[in-house]
């Protein structure tokens, strides 16, 4: 997936290998890999003559963010986890999340409570 998300257009099975630091796979292993990854939905292809081209379906963003709702829903207490990892982001990283949040919030027509210490961000 690395491959194809540093590249804006899609790539064929030779092209990905090329782009791969283990040279020593064999073609057949990055062309299986590619394919299960179309089958499931994280990688599309289409035919240009003989070969495929892939492309990913998703942005790195959008993967990542699957990755961490599905890691949320295999917790017995989603508040607990969002509030532990919340308090594990850098102060930089608090800022976007407020944002984010005030942005949703905004949308809706809601107002999130002020915290002590609030930056007012």
């Amino acid at each position: 997936m690395e491959i194809l998300w540093l590249t804006e257009e899609p790539l064929t099975v030779r092209e990905v290998s090329n782009g791969l630091s283990q040279r020593n796979l064999a073609h057949t292993t990055v062309m299986t890999v590619l394919d299960r990854l179309a089958k499931k939905g994280f990688a599309r292809r289409e035919r240009d003559g003989r070969a495929w081209r892939y492309s990913p379906a998703e942005t790195r963003e959008a993967y990542v963010t699957e990755l961490m709702l599905t890691a949320l829903e295999q917790t017995g207490d989603r508040d607990a986890a969002l509030a532990r990892f919340a308090r594990s982001v850098s102060g930089t990283e608090a800022v976007v999340l407020r944002e984010a949040l005030a942005e949703l919030d905004g949308a809706a027509g809601i107002a999130l409570p002020e915290t002590e210490g609030d930056t007012g961000v």
